[in-house]
């Protein structure tokens, strides 16, 4: 089984040494409070650039309300996003400016199998970009395996792995994938962080970015006070 999900999460093309890299860092926030047993808000904002700070890629928004299907194991959400993007003109130093909108929807799975904590994401997006407007799908397959506690408890140190395909119905329908490696550390049982190397697949190229991820899941009011 174990041997299974590595191969799925790590495996990379045997062109991927022929083609073009470029690096990159990304700092990403995730919120995820609960309202109520049933429903709850996510909120997230990422800072992407070229170099480590200050060449700004892309700054997104997104949030959406969620609700629970089934206890905390089955979430379907309906989300917004809104995209900047500062890409650069092919050949040259000037960078251009695009603006997007982006309305969502979300399966999120959980399953645990001993000590792996799996998450599975069925992801549709409708994105408005300037005049253009695109869809688009993904998949997401996350794992978080804690290294020095049995569970994803306070002070335990884990490895957490994806793999990200994203699909559009135009052609071409591979649109890239992204695949991830990081260290996490659990503050409580509602705050995390991560630090990380991703390597996104692209359909002639591929990059790398650094990534630091912060997990917020403090819910919007403490229950111990009503």
């Amino acid at each position: 089984m174990m041997k299974i999900l590595y191969a799925i999460l790590l495996l990379l093309p045997l062109q991927l040494a022929a083609q073009e890299s470029m690096k990159g860092n990304w700092l990403m926030y995730f919120g995820n409070q609960k309202i109520n047993d049933r429903w709850n808000w996510h909120n997230e904002i990422q800072y992407r650039s070229y170099n480590f700070a200050g060449d700004l890629e892309q700054l997104l928004f997104r949030t959406g309300i969620g609700y629970n299907l089934s206890a905390n194991n089955n979430n379907l959400l309906l989300g917004y996003a809104y995209i900047h993007s500062e890409p650069y003109v092919a050949g040259t130093d000037d960078k251009t400016k695009v603006n997007e909108n982006r309305i969502y929807q979300q399966l999120i799975t959980r399953q645990q199998f001993g000590r792996v904590y799996l998450q599975h994401r069925y992801r549709i997006e409708e994105r408005f970009i300037e005049d253009d407007f695109k869809m688009r799908f993904r998949y997401f397959l996350g794992l978080n395996l804690p290294i020095n506690k049995k569970e994803m408890v306070s002070n335990a140190i884990y490895l957490s792995l994806y793999n990200e395909i994203f699909l559009q119905p135009q052609s071409p329908v591979f649109d890239r994938d992204r695949i991830y490696g990081a260290i996490g550390f659990v503050f409580s049982k509602n705050l995390r962080a991560e630090a990380g190397w991703m390597t996104q697949l692209l359909e002639n190229r591929h990059r790398g970015q650094f990534q630091i991820a912060l997990f917020n899941s403090i819910p919007l009011k403490n229950p111990d006070k009503d």
